[in-house]
């Protein structure tokens, strides 16, 4: 858009911006003009720069004449914006509006969601080892979410878990961890269990959403009897089986409520091992993390004598390796041309 340059704000050349704003027949066009008249380089950008000109006697009238302009183009804008898009979206709504009250015979058979055939298949696993599966409220309190798992209050691993609380102090759990605590403050060992179910955390991004599955599992014996061994053994079974022939590691890491600690990975399934995108050119990708149980998680529960292992893995991460999504949220948007494939 070119205009004349002026000294001073005069109605035409708001009458003429007017004009442009109230003509603009699509939201691309009007973005377009935003561009030109409030952008860094636009026009009333320019009739600022001014300013520095003027003599100062001047400049308070010059200022407030074009801020007086500024405000009403901004308020011609707003409306047309708001028209345009209102526009769009009833144009979008018709164009998508299905009339569910007709009869189709191009009804199609519908399936499980993808994250629910996935955490069908690990329950399976898992039950199939003779693992018991156990659940417990989603609305925790902080005993059982992070004392009781070794997780005192001001314990720097809480910021691993950015929490969803509540006012009066409880909050949404943050893994299933705590269904564990409360199985063990009920029940003598021996235990070999596993506890399904959603989780919390205030988080959302392409492998991150607020709400998510987990599947955590733990076993308690006899001292002696648990080691780490066991757990080796079990997770390299389950994961040949839920991904075929893959090679498997266990990284040393850090949980609070387990020492030692590992990250389990496996083999990319993209790449074969090679080095790929998905897997940041490594060759392996992340799994579920484990380790022999703390012995302070089994002091809060008044245990002795007695050794575990735990381990705790992300549902959805399971299903977007197996199905090959790239990004978590889609699993959650309900979008029809997305799960029929899964059929």
């Amino acid at each position: 858009m070119i205009l004349k340059s002026y000294r001073y704000t005069n109605e035409v050349i708001l009458e003429h911006l007017s004009e442009q704003i109230i003509q603009s027949d699509t939201l691309e066009a009007l973005e377009k003009l935003r561009i030109d008249i409030f952008g860094k380089k636009g026009v009333l950008a320019t009739e600022f720069a001014k300013l520095k000109d003027i003599p100062a006697m001047e400049k308070k009238a010059f200022a407030e004449g074009l801020n007086r302009h500024k405000e009403t183009l901004q308020n011609s804008f707003d409306a047309k914006f708001d028209m345009l898009q209102n526009e769009a979206i009833e144009q979008r709504l018709k164009s998508d509006f299905i009339d569910v009250s007709l009869y189709s015979s191009l009804a199609k058979k519908g399936a499980l969601h993808p994250v629910m055939e996935t955490m069908d298949k690990i329950i399976e696993y898992f039950v199939a080892m003779n693992f018991s599966i156990e659940s417990g409220p989603m609305v925790e309190d902080d005993f059982h979410n992070f004392e009781a798992l070794n997780l005192p209050k001001h314990h720097p691993a809480r910021d691993m878990q950015d929490t969803f609380y509540f006012r009066d102090g409880h909050l949404l759990r943050t893994h299933t961890s705590p269904v564990q605590i409360r199985r063990m403050l009920e029940t003598k060992p021996p235990i070999r269990m596993i506890a399904p179910g959603s989780v919390f955390r205030r988080d959302y991004d392409l492998t991150h959403t607020p709400m998510f599955h987990q599947v955590e599992g733990l076993v308690v014996e006899e001292k002696g009897k648990v080691s780490f061994a066991n757990l080796k053994s079990i997770l390299n079974d389950f994961l040949k089986s839920m991904f075929g022939d893959v090679e498997i590691r266990f990284r040393p890491s850090f949980f609070p409520f387990t020492e030692p600690s590992a990250e389990v990975d496996i083999s990319c399934i993209f790449c074969k091992g090679k080095g790929c995108r998905v897997c940041s050119h490594t060759g392996w990708l992340e799994v579920l993390g484990c380790g022999i149980v703390d012995p302070n998680v089994f002091k809060a529960v008044g245990y002795k004598e007695v050794s575990g292992y735990a381990f705790g893995l992300g549902v959805e991460r399971f299903a977007m390796l197996m199905h090959q999504i790239p990004d978590l949220r889609s699993l959650f948007e309900g979008d029809i041309r997305l799960l029929e494939q899964f059929r």
